[in-house]
């Protein structure tokens, strides 16, 4: 699948292939989807497994937010390496490129996130999701600790309206995660306000099949200046923006509608059913109508 423009929501810790790509992995080694609101780990769990070390990897659609308790080690994000302490945060930002190298014994969470979840709780108009874009190893406070250990304890227990919270804990960790970042990261140095305003519209007129050209605009920029935004901003094309935002809503579709696959093509703008099955397979290695298969098997 990593052949494919956009791959299905594979991540977490995996291994460089022999060909020198970069894997990408669900939870490592896995290649389903997350069919629960978060993914909650502990940094043992996987690492031990692999002699705490973590080779370079990415994920698709995946977030994840990594916090140190104790122990240590050196990780690798886009090619920069940081070290790691306890009370550090590490912000792993979607198609990132990173690796991790852990002091055996090492303690701590991994919480991952979907782009789905993100998109509920992230506002274009507030500019978080610029700052949650940059690749980060920040100090931790005890209210991001704090949170961090209701949502997994939340996540374990099961309890009634268990989603919601976990949305609404999770929505809280990554506002808080975002606060440290804007101390830390270079956000004056990416035009943030023409990210910031690209992405409103594309909340606004993704469902009209906006192309580049139409962003640009109505940005008053050229289709190339777009494209350097965008990539200063994510490491993305302003297209891979845009077919991202149609696959997330697709997906959105198909997991919480039972709306047939020819409906929901119609309702994100296709004239043809058919053209969005080969756009969606395309991008996500899965057709909708297997997507939405594997998800109830899951659940």
């Amino acid at each position: 699948m990593e052949g494919s423009a956009i791959v299905l929501y594979n991540s977490n810790m995996g291994k460089l292939a022999p060909s020198s790509a970069i894997t990408v992995y669900n939870l490592f080694g896995e290649h389903g989807d997350l069919p629960d609101v978060v993914h909650c780990e502990t940094i043992p769990s996987r690492s031990v497994l692999h002699d705490w070390t973590l080779a370079v990897h990415r994920h698709e659609r995946l977030h994840q937010v990594l916090l140190i308790e104790s122990g240590g080690g050196q990780a690798t994000l886009d090619g920069q390496s940081y070290v790691l302490r306890p009370m550090h945060i590490v912000n792993v930002p979607v198609r990132n490129v990173h690796g991790f190298s852990f002091v055996p014994g090492t303690q701590g969470w991994v919480l991952t996130l979907s782009t789905e979840i993100l998109d509920q709780v992230l506002l274009a108009s507030e500019g978080l999701r610029t700052l949650l874009s940059h690749a980060a190893v920040v100090r931790s406070t005890s209210q991001i600790r704090a949170t961090m250990k209701q949502i997994f304890t939340e996540h374990a227990a099961q309890g009634f309206a268990r989603a919601h919270v976990l949305r609404a804990l999770s929505a809280s960790l990554i506002g808080l995660v975002a606060r440290e970042l804007a101390g830390v990261t270079r956000e004056n140095t990416v035009e943030p306000d023409i990210f910031r305003r690209f992405e409103t519209l594309l909340e606004d007129h993704h469902i009209e099949r906006w192309s580049v050209s139409d962003y640009a605009q109505a940005l008053s920029i050229t289709p190339t200046h777009l494209n350097r935004v965008t990539r200063a901003a994510t490491g993305s094309t302003a297209s891979h923006h845009i077919l991202n935002r149609m696959i997330r809503e697709a997906r959105r579709n198909l997991v919480y509608t039972n709306l047939p696959v020819s409906a929901i093509a119609y309702a994100l703008g296709f004239d043809d059913p058919a053209y969005f099955t080969r756009v969606y397979t395309t991008a996500t290695g899965l057709s909708p109508r297997a997507f939405r298969e594997r998800l109830n098997k899951a659940s």
